[in-house]
């Protein structure tokens, strides 16, 4: 079992993180704000998905000035992410968002002590989010590349700032687009304050490579107990951002949601279409929100095995039949052609 750092407990909306809280799984959406409908459908999308908390560009005056409406018509804490511009960050806080985030490397100093009073004042929290891509100028200095100890130095100071306001209702994140970088800057800011931290790669890549890139360094830095919440920043479809976080989370026995697929890479021994069976039964139980373990075993080699610590499994016996298993035990045999139809009745249990 992971033991978790202790930090400490930030409300966010309905929902809190850190402390013993469920490790929380977020997404940004990628539609223009101000067009409520789209921005509304993507988060709704998101919900069904697992999405726990959304976040949403605030560019602009007319983005900030829907986001009251946004949050009105969806489920889930929304935050405001604000460059630039105090006026936006106040305007956002104004129209009822649960939290900001604000980015110190493009963010005036001049108007942060209203922000903060502000938010005080509404009791939503401020995420400091350090990006690589965008540390203050003065740090960065003639250096043609941000460090670990650069993103620690920004987020240390601005915690700093932030807490001679008197305001410590703080979430801090420290993202870069490669794994070493954020996993350093990760562990040692962990070493120094007890805040709860939003963790995740910042603009990992596409689908494939930013999903390995991802989780490679949450995993790691939530082995080791470092993280509150989580985002997998892919340039792709939102919804499979939290489809990756959630896997991440049920890889590492975090978090319990949805199906986990157990199945064999094939070889000369395998008597079924594994391959097949699994693309079949990943699309039957894509809605199924129950925790669920179904293992697709091509032999009896590990499949006998694999089965018995399964809720539903499906192995081959090498005579072109299939033993079905449910709770570990050997319920039936039958011909391959007939296991989808048996699979349907069992997973209508769990819809």
């Amino acid at each position: 079992m992971i033991k978790r750092r202790k930090t400490k407990v930030v409300k966010i909306g309905s929902l809190k993180i850190g402390g013993n809280f469920p490790i929380l799984v977020q997404s940004m959406t990628n539609t223009p704000t101000s067009d409520v409908d789209k921005t509304v459908q993507q988060i709704k999308r998101l919900e069904k998905a697992g999405c726990e908390i959304i976040r949403v560009g605030v560019p602009d005056l007319k983005s900030a000035k829907v986001l009251g409406i946004i949050k009105r018509k969806i489920n889930i804490p929304l935050v405001a992410d604000i460059h630039f511009s105090a006026k936006l960050a106040i305007e956002a806080i104004n129209r009822g968002v649960d939290k900001i985030r604000i980015n110190p490397g493009n963010f005036p100093n001049s108007g942060l002590e209203k922000i903060v009073n502000l938010a005080k004042k509404n009791k939503i929290p401020i995420r400091i989010g350090i990006n690589s891509g965008s540390l203050e100028k003065d740090l960065l200095g003639k250096h043609k590349r941000v460090t670990a100890e650069m993103m620690v130095e920004s987020a240390l100071r601005n915690i700093e700032l932030m807490e001679k306001f008197g305001f410590y209702n703080l979430v801090i994140s420290l993202k870069t687009p490669d794994v070493l970088r954020t996993v350093k800057a990760y562990e040692m800011l962990s070493e120094k304050v007890s805040y709860p931290l939003h963790v995740g790669v910042t603009e990992a890549g596409g689908e494939f490579s930013g999903t390995i890139k991802s989780a490679i360094a949450l995993g790691y830095l939530l082995l080791k107990g470092i993280g509150d919440t989580i985002r997998i920043s892919l340039t792709s479809n939102p919804v499979k951002e939290v489809e990756v976080g959630w896997e991440v989370l049920k890889s590492l026995d975090l978090r319990e949601r949805g199906v986990k697929i157990v199945s064999c890479p094939t070889c000369a021994r395998t008597s079924i279409d594994v391959l097949g069976l699994s693309k079949k039964i990943e699309k039957l139980t894509s809605k199924i929100k129950t925790p669920l373990k179904i293992a697709i075993m091509g032999c009896i080699v590990n499949g006998l095995g694999e089965g018995r610590e399964a809720d539903l499994a499906i192995v081959g016996d090498g005579k072109n039949l299939v033993l079905i298993m449910k709770n570990g035990k050997i319920v039936e045999k039958m011909n391959e052609k007939k296991v989808l139809e048996l699979f349907k009745k069992e997973l209508e249990k769990y819809l």
